[in-house]
C-alpha cells in the first residue's frame, strides 16, 4: 500500500455517506473515502453478520468496538477485540473472511 499525495485530510466520519453490503447473512455498512487506489472505511457489522465471500484483498484492520471473528482459509480462526488489529498482504494463501455474533465498528485501509 502507498498513501498517494493527498492535501492534510480531515474526515468526519458521520457525514460520509453509508452503503450497505449484504453477508451471507447480516450487513455491513460502509463509509468509504477513495484516494486514488487507496481506500479508508469504517465499517459496522450487524450482529449475526456472516462475508458472502473469501477476500484476497490486503489489508490493516483495526476492531474499535465488538467482537470480530476472521477465518483463513486454511481453517485458522482468529477472534479480535476492541485494540486490536490485523494486517494481511494482497499476496499470499490468507483469503480470509469475517463474521462477528455481536457485532463490530472497524476502521480498515487497504
Amino acid at each position: 500500500m502507498k498513501i498517494p499525495t493527498l492535501a492534510f485530510t480531515v474526515t468526519d466520519w458521520s457525514a460520509v455517506p453509508e452503503t450497505r453490503h449484504p453477508g451471507e447473512s447480516g450487513e455491513a455498512i460502509w463509509r468509504t473515502l477513495d484516494i486514488g487506489d487507496l481506500r479508508v472505511r469504517m465499517v459496522e457489522y450487524t450482529p449475526g453478520y456472516l462475508a458472502d465471500h473469501w477476500c484476497d484483498r490486503g489489508h490493516v484492520l483495526l476492531v474499535l468496538e465488538g467482537e470480530l471473528e476472521t477465518e483463513l482459509r486454511d481453517g485458522r480462526r482468529f477472534v479480535l477485540r476492541p485494540g486490536m488489529s490485523y494486517q494481511v498482504s494482497d499476496f499470499g494463501d490468507a483469503a480470509h473472511r469475517s463474521s462477528t455474533r455481536t457485532g463490530a465498528k472497524l476502521f480498515i485501509v487497504d
